[in-house]
């Protein structure tokens, strides 16, 4: 089979590679963090948004409070040990009902971690005084991860448009003054080291007086990119040997995510807060019938978690 006729053939079986390989997979462990999109709109539409949020893209509808709050309660009913809620989208905060999603979550003790912009949309006065809150209640337990994709004006706005890291140090701003947790995510798709990025960070957090560390890679991820026209090698069962990777440190052995397709009268929960679109790495509706093995049949399964040993969870 030629180089060609083998890219053209991968990732089509769930089980095995287009070399005839066994396909690896993943065993969901313990479910330790729940992901909830709370809709694929967004007030920006980035270059390259591995989710195509933007603020037409309505293909994942806004969650309600109560969809959300009905998997908190079949956590509880199950008695799982699950530690750590996650939000993402879109900009979670465009969803009208997600403030009322955040207390619910805080309220029961859950450690949260919020994927945003940080701009216009978190920064409407009426939200701004529900995080205050928020933050005055249940600040240990609260994290803001703010998207910056690099540590400059230019590249960032290159991304994101122009203005936006402008809006976004504001936002910054504003939360590292009211004491919020904060956290940054960073992407590599300028091909810089991950020390030199790292040290491009500190010296913005420094100068900013932004309370991150930028070499604890929990408070700064910088993550692989992932874009499905490169060509990237298919995961074989051999390859956890031979790349010294324990396969429950993928993302799919202890978390999962909650998404509403518009249409739908119900969400449905997938294996990888990645894959929004893929039929295949949807698990059914409840968690207790998204406990399938996960193959890991699409390159973001390679290039973002196994090659680039990333993970979306605040413990990454």
């Amino acid at each position: 089979m030629s180089q060609v006729a083998l890219a053209s053939a991968k990732f089509e079986d769930p089980r095995v590679t287009a070399k005839g390989e066994t396909r690896a997979s993943v065993v969901l462990g313990e479910l330790e963090t729940l992901w909830f999109n709370t809709g694929t709109l967004c007030n920006i539409e980035c270059a390259n948004c591995y989710i195509e949020s933007s603020p037409t893209n309505d293909r994942l509808a806004y969650l309600t409070s109560a969809e959300v709050g009905a998997y908190l309660d079949e956590i509880e009913q199950l008695q799982l040990s699950t530690r750590e809620l996650g939000f993402t989208g879109g900009e979670p905060f465009l969803n009208p009902q997600f403030p009322d999603m955040l207390a619910d979550s805080l309220d029961r003790g859950y450690e949260v971690l919020v994927l945003t912009n940080a701009m216009r949309p978190m920064m409407r006065p009426a939200v701004r005084d529900r995080l205050l809150q928020l933050q005055a209640q249940h600040g240990e337990r609260f994290t803001l991860r703010v998207s910056l994709d690099h540590y400059t004006r230019m590249l960032h706005d290159t991304e994101r448009g122009a203005g936006a890291w402008q809006a976004a140090i504001k936002g910054m701003r504003w939360l590292a003054t009211n004491g919020f947790r904060l956290s940054v995510a960073g992407r590599s798709c300028w091909g810089q080291s991950d020390e030199r990025a790292r040290q491009g960070y500190a010296r913005l957090f420094e100068d900013e007086q932004f309370p991150i560390d930028a070499a604890d890679p929990s408070q700064l991820v910088i993550f692989p990119e992932m874009d499905e026209r490169v060509d990237v090698p298919e995961i074989t069962v051999d390859c956890w040997s031979i790349l010294d990777v324990d396969p429950t440190t993928m993302m799919c052995a202890s978390s999962r995510m909650v998404v509403k397709r518009q249409g739908a009268t119900a969400p449905t929960i997938l294996a990888c807060t990645l894959l929004a679109y893929d039929a295949q790495f949807e698990l059914g509706e409840t968690l207790a019938t998204a406990t399938d093995t996960v193959q890991l049949n699409h390159p973001h399964c390679a290039k973002f978690c196994v090659l680039g040993g990333a993970s979306c969870s605040a413990a990454s």
